[in-house]
């Protein structure tokens, strides 16, 4: 199941790439968030799912803010001046950022062979991804940077509310929460931003809110609940990799004869990941 969910977050980036062609980035962000509230919503009253309760309203905050409103946002700025290839440098830190959150906040303790090789795949990602990008730094890093800890943040804490609810309804709660936000901000947004509905741009929206945003997320929560987050977070090391491969293929990007090597090194370090103890 996580490893479905890293497959539709992998086209993220290409998605909102084709988006940002018809949309500003705050109606992206905005109409995206409202969309897959209602086909979340739709999915809850249809299944007539009670809320949830009080102590869980707490842990669907953070989850709303980390990746219903804050990684959708920050990237999707950066990706105004930025690379898809230099934009999976976040993707390649999410996973061991995910899984140091999950140790602090869960209380994980994976074995020193796990950190190892997650640092391992990490640091594997990011020297490739930012070879691709030609090693530079851009304006977009600290909207890039910001995205990876609240991302991290939220996912800890919906792999921790998967545990006792399931992954879809963590992520469709969420989405409903955000709704008092989203709305009028995707009608302000709107009013302000020109749109231009294109192929790319529809096509780039509908996937961000409905594959990424909420069947991403469902597929990706209960595999988290599965097999636990440390491990499942380690999934996404494949992920900028996934990433680079769409934009050659949807964008055009070139990628360099470097990327089969570092994809074997990947494998590997995500092979001893879900292989360690704990």
């Amino acid at each position: 199941m996580a490893a479905l969910g890293v497959v539709a977050f992998s086209l993220t980036f290409p998605a909102t790439a084709w988006g940002l062609e018809g949309f500003g980035p705050w109606s992206l962000v905005a109409v995206r968030s409202v969309l897959a509230a209602i086909v979340a919503g739709g999915c809850l009253l249809a299944l007539r799912v009670p809320l949830p309760g009080r102590r869980h309203w707490a842990g669907l905050a953070v989850v709303a803010a980390g990746v219903v409103l804050g990684f959708p946002m920050l990237t999707t700025l950066a990706l105004e001046t930025s690379t898809t290839a230099h934009a999976a440098v976040v993707v390649g830190l999410l996973p061991l950022t995910t899984a140091l959150f999950s140790a602090l906040r869960v209380g994980t303790r994976p074995s020193r062979t796990f950190w190892a090789a997650a640092s391992a795949g990490a640091a594997v990602v990011i020297a490739f991804t930012v070879q691709q990008s030609g090693g530079a730094l851009s304006s977009a890093d600290a909207y890039l940077f910001g995205a990876l800890l609240i991302c991290a943040a939220g996912y800890t804490e919906g792999g921790r509310l998967a545990r006792v609810m399931p992954g879809w309804q963590v992520i469709g709660w969420a989405l409903v929460l955000c709704l008092p936000l989203t709305v009028p901000a995707a009608a302000i947004a709107l009013s302000y931003e020109p749109v231009e509905l294109t192929a790319h741009s529809v096509t780039g929206l509908l996937w961000v809110a409905v594959g990424s945003q909420f069947a991403g997320l469902v597929v990706w929560y209960r595999g988290m609940a599965a097999i636990g987050i440390p491990k499942a977070s380690q999934l996404q090391l494949a992920q900028p990799l996934l990433t680079l491969v769409w934009s050659v293929l949807l964008l055009g990007e070139h990628l360099t004869p470097a990327a089969p090597l570092t994809a074997a090194a990947v494998l590997v370090c995500i092979a001893v990941t879900q292989r360690a103890r704990g």
